[in-house]
């Protein structure tokens, strides 16, 4: 049996310890906790940016969570090194650092809501998912985000691919999500000119047909320095592909509808990471995993070009163009009457 097929095998035992039922336990509340503030952080781009200035907001966004990528791991490498610390203290840094932002939030002004917002409910919902369905652009948009995460993302096989090609060395994993976090850094520095683009539609397509050639080149390559620069290359498009997404969002999305859409990109971003991990360690473990990387590229680079054919009207979408924000009032002010009104 390889190294890759034993690694498999091994996490099995694992789901009956009682540490592995508290760890994804709280994995589990931490998302849902993501859940509920990642897509209201989200409406707060457009409301506080011009719409010519909207990408390079998502830009700056992606940037800052690239750096976490990046930066994170090794403060975190460096504080469990220290003789007395380890992991809990990692654990008190991460809760001090929530605490910190908590109370950030908290002396955040509240913006006004505005008038045409719907009240929260399951009729809003169903009407938020109505108008997903009527926009072919959005349905594009998030389509192509699905076929680039569910079969171009086989980060659940990394350990297994480490395993099979240098040894399952802890040093090379840890630089298989650095690498991510590189191009996208780089990529998110350098993303000026992306709010130029007038054709966000066709842009995300190629973003996402670069991201899966990215990871099938990731998975034929033999080199460590070429596995890098194929997974720095995969974390740029991925930044490109998450702006472009984002500028269609709120750009095709009227403000009654914006919390509901942008809930929906969020579950479409993380729900199709996770599905991505399960179909690539479904196909790892059946057949193996230099197997199951290169055709998950490959279908991903297939799956953007039946985007572009399925939907064209997402891929000749045009970018709108900026029109100054017009002041508006929380509350609305009553019509005038009499002579001459």
């Amino acid at each position: 049996m390889s190294r890759a097929r034993r690694l498999f095998a091994d996490i099995g035992p694992l789901r009956e310890s009682p540490d592995f039922r508290r760890l994804w336990a709280g994995t589990t509340l931490s998302a849902v906790g993501g859940a509920l503030t990642t897509f209201v952080r989200r409406t707060f781009i457009p409301s506080l940016l011009p719409a010519d200035q909207v990408a390079a907001g998502l830009a700056l966004s992606r940037l800052s969570f690239y750096i976490m990528l990046t930066a994170g791991p090794a403060l975190a490498g460096l504080i469990a090194a220290v003789p007395g610390l380890g992991l809990r203290a990692c654990y008190l840094a991460d809760a001090a650092s929530f605490a910190g932002s908590l109370y950030g939030v908290a002396r955040l002004p509240a913006l006004p809501r505005r008038a045409a917002a719907a009240r929260p409910g399951p009729r809003a919902v169903a009407a938020g998912v109505r108008y997903i369905g009527r926009s072919r652009v959005l349905a594009g948009a998030f389509l192509a985000d699905l076929n680039a995460t569910i079969f171009g993302l086989p980060v659940a096989l990394f350990p297994a691919i480490n395993a099979e090609r240098f040894g399952g060395n802890p040093r090379t994993l840890g630089l298989f999500t650095a690498a991510i976090g590189v191009g996208g850094l780089v990529s998110g520095v350098l993303s000026g000119p992306v709010g130029r683009i007038t054709r966000p539609g066709r842009a995300m397509l190629w973003a996402v047909a670069v991201w899966g050639a990215a990871f099938a080149g990731f998975a034929a390559a033999k080199t460590l320095w070429l596995t890098l620069v194929m997974l720095a290359i995969a974390g740029a498009a991925d930044t490109f592909t998450v702006v472009f997404r984002g500028t269609i969002v709120q750009q095709t999305t009227p403000d009654e509808f914006r919390g509901r859409v942008t809930a929906a990109e969020y579950v479409v971003g993380v729900s199709g990471g996770q599905l991505g991990n399960l179909e690539a360690g479904a196909l790892g473990s059946l057949t193996s995993p230099a197997l199951s990387a290169p055709s998950g590229g490959l279908a991903t680079i297939a799956g953007a070009i039946a985007v572009g054919l399925v939907l064209p009207a997402f891929a000749r979408y045009r970018a709108q163009p900026h029109t100054p924000p017009q002041p508006s009032s929380p509350v609305p002010v009553a019509p005038a009457t009499g002579p001459g009104s």
